[in-house]
This record gives C-alpha cells, structure tokens and sequence, in this order.
C-alpha cells in the first residue's frame, strides 16, 4: 500500500541542550608586568535546542531516524579576557499540531499551533576570574564553571489540524468521499484498512471559502482500548471541529453510529461536545426515483461518491455546520 505506510505520527527522542563553556583562571603574564592582574575570560553558551513548525510537514517522517538530539557545548574562556565561542543551536522542525511530551511522566511540554515554539536552553557560560576581582581580592584564584544544559526524554506526537474529520467503519467510502470533495488523492481500494494513515484534502466553497478535511483510518469497535489502529486513529480527531460520521447504507445504520461514537467517547468524553453529521453512503440510485421509503430519517444526509447524489448537500451542510 505504498505510501500509507510511512506515516509518522508519533516518536520518542532524546535531546540533551549544550553545557556553557567554564570561565579560566589566569593571570596577566607580560614583561614588564611581573604581577599583571586577572585576565581569565567567560566561557561560551551552550546550544539550545529549538523545535519550530514548518508548516509544509505533515508528518514526522523527517525525524524517523533521530533517536538522539546533543547539542555542542560552548568553549572554554580564554587569555586575555577572551570570551570562549558560543556553540551554534539545533533547529529541528516539525509539523503544526506537533504535541510535545516528557517521555516518562506523560507530562504536555507544548503543542505546536500557529509560531509557538519548544525550546530547552543551553547552559550559560561560566564567569573568568576577572569578574571576581575587587578592592580586597586583587588576585581572585577562581572561576564559574560552565551551566549544565537540559537533558530529557521526549515524545513527540502530531494531531492534526483539520476542520472536519470523516469517521467510519473500514471500508465505508470516506477516502472515495475525500478524493470527489477535495484535491486530495487518497489510496482507494474495496477492502478494509485502505487507509492506514490520514489522509488530508481541502474542500472549497463559494464565496472563497473553504476548509480542511482528515480522512481517518476506519475506526473498528474497541478501538479505544487499543485494537486495530487503535489510539493512533483516535488522537486525530481531537482538534477537528465538525464530525462527519459515515456509514454504508447496508450497514446497521443505528448500530454502526452508535459503534463510533462509543469508541470516540470512550476514548475522550469531550468529543460527545463536537457537532456532527449523519451521513449514508453508497445511495447508489437514480434522483428521480421515489426513494421516500429507504430516506426516512431526515436528520441523515444520504450520499453516493459514485452517481454524485447528495455531494452539494452534503458540502452546504459541512459549511452550515462549520
């Protein structure tokens, strides 16, 4: 399934910040200067380490292979009151909706959204001795060691920013619903778990409006106790503000709905707060036709990717909703 599979939405680092450089004891050594004072310079500031967004990312496969992030250390203060080198800081960029965790405690760190950025700082560079010089102590034998740098055990996981989230069993048609509303390309195929990673298009309107929507995985039963893709699917449909529930119209319709949003609350009780469509896919008949019988509910949007039925209600209802 090509591609689908090198979706990374989740991967655990080390990073360690640069220790500052430690200030020099030394002395004036001059000829005429027997007793030249204090000239032991500052040592340098460790790197920092600083995750930003780049908002082209939408994955974390850029970091599959970084298991460890070490920033250089800054350099030692020098003679004559030199300064030790600053060390150069480690950019390391990430998709937005990036969520930032300590690895052993679960703790949130940060979460990337708009220009927020994660920084651990590098150590400040100790002080020479000539900063310790003074009336009663001319010749200070001493000097600050450098400020260790931050050192952590990370998580990084991306939830991603969409307006709308398809949720549906495996199979249901949502990556063929995503490729008819949007630019998106999704892989389709007539068998389950098609889609093993999200899949995002933009879906636009009149007026030059438009918004964003996350194909999902299909999400099975007990996927909030981990089956299936499990927890993977579900982080995803957390910043989403409008639900698009899809379900085969040869399916349990009350059944299958109910399947969803038990996983979906299960999971987090805050998405019971979420507004959401019904909608009914593969109506795979003729607009003309006398279909009263088979459209009763009224609260459901009946659809079909195929003959193109219900695809403008169903975007002016995501709009109404969004």
């Amino acid at each position: 399934m090509g591609s689908s599979n090198n979706f990374i939405d989740r991967i655990d680092v080390y990073v360690k910040s640069g220790d500052g450089g430690n200030g020099l004891v030394h002395f004036r050594h001059e000829k005429y200067l027997p007793k030249g004072g204090p000239d032991g310079g500052n040592g340098g500031k460790g790197g920092d380490i600083i995750f930003k967004i780049n908002k082209k990312l939408s994955t974390l496969n850029n970091l599959r292979y970084t298991h460890h992030i070490i920033a250089k250390n800054g350099d030692n203060g020098g003679e004559n009151d030199c300064t030790g080198k600053n060390a150069e800081n480690i950019i390391i960029e990430v998709p937005e909706g990036t969520m930032i965790f300590d690895k052993n405690t679960r703790e949130k760190l940060k979460d990337l959204i708009d220009d927020e950025q994660y920084i651990l700082k590098g150590g400040r560079g100790g002080l020479g001795n000539t900063n310790f010089k003074s009336p009663t102590n001319q010749t200070p034998r001493y000097a600050q060691d450098g400020e260790k740098g931050i050192e952590k055990e990370l998580t990084l996981e991306l939830s991603l920013l969409a307006d709308v989230g398809f949720v549906g069993l495996p199979n249901a048609g949502k990556s063929t619903l995503l490729s008819i509303l949007t630019n998106a390309k999704p892989e389709i195929g007539d068998y389950p778990f098609t889609t093993l990673s999200p899949q995002l298009g933009i879906l636009k309107y009149k007026d030059n409006k438009e918004c964003v929507i996350a194909d999902l995985p299909g999400l099975i039963e007990k996927a909030s106790l981990g089956k299936g893709l499990g927890l993977r699917f579900l982080q995803h449909i957390k910043r989403v503000n409008l639900i698009v529930f899809l379900i085969d119209i040869n399916d349990d319709i009350e059944k299958t709905l109910k399947i969803l949003q038990n996983e979906l609350y299960s999971y987090d009780r805050s998405l019971n707060d979420k507004k959401y469509i019904v909608c009914i896919s593969k109506c795979d008949f003729d607009e003309n036709e006398d279909n009263s019988d088979i459209l009763e509910n009224k609260d459901y949007i009946y659809i079909s990717s195929f003959t193109k039925y219900g695809i403008d209600n169903l975007k002016n209802k995501i709009f109404t909703n969004l």
